[in-house]
């Protein structure tokens, strides 16, 4: 499978999310070509800040691997990772991170900082951004925009039983 096929998988991961009234990141880790793990946000539903893809996906493929290190692991996610996540991958070893959309409010892959070029820590995982960035973005914009469009539903719908 390609990097673009990996990002599919975590493209279905963000729709589950979605599905579940969660901001629709999904994530996928892999080691030598098969799929380990897969992750989606979740930090509404299990009522955990720490819920992230990423996370979610990092904790299954330990917990199968039976180790918290995952070196050779690789990351497939549809956002690019907060410093949250990118740190508990360095933690993890992982080998490679895949992102496809930029985050410009608290990308830690280059877009607000890069933790993975930061020459001070101890392991530095290869990056690579923009796969399937569109398709990324687009699911944001279209849950957002779902999200804005319902809001503005129910306030419309309060002001008419004011009347």
């Amino acid at each position: 499978m390609t990097d673009a096929d990996y990002m599919g998988l975590a493209l279905a991961q963000a729709r589950e999310a979605w599905v579940r009234g969660e901001v629709p990141v999904g994530a996928v880790l892999v080691k030598d070509g098969e799929v380990v793990s897969v992750g989606f946000n979740q930090p509404i539903g299990l009522h955990d800040p720490t819920a992230h893809a990423e996370i979610q996906a990092l904790r299954a493929a330990a917990d199968k691997l039976g180790n918290y290190r995952l070196p050779g692991c690789e990351l497939f996610v549809t956002l690019e990772p907060c410093a949250m996540c990118a740190g508990a991958m360095m933690h993890a070893r992982l080998a490679r991170i895949v992102y496809g959309a930029p985050d410009p409010k608290t990308g830690a892959c280059g877009s607000v900082v890069n933790l993975f070029a930061e020459e001070k820590l101890n392991h530095h995982a290869e990056v690579l951004g923009g796969v399937r960035a569109d398709e990324c973005a687009d699911t944001l914009k279209s849950f957002f925009a779902e999200r804005r469009q319902a809001n503005a539903a129910v306030k419309s719908g309060m002001l008419a039983n004011k009347d």
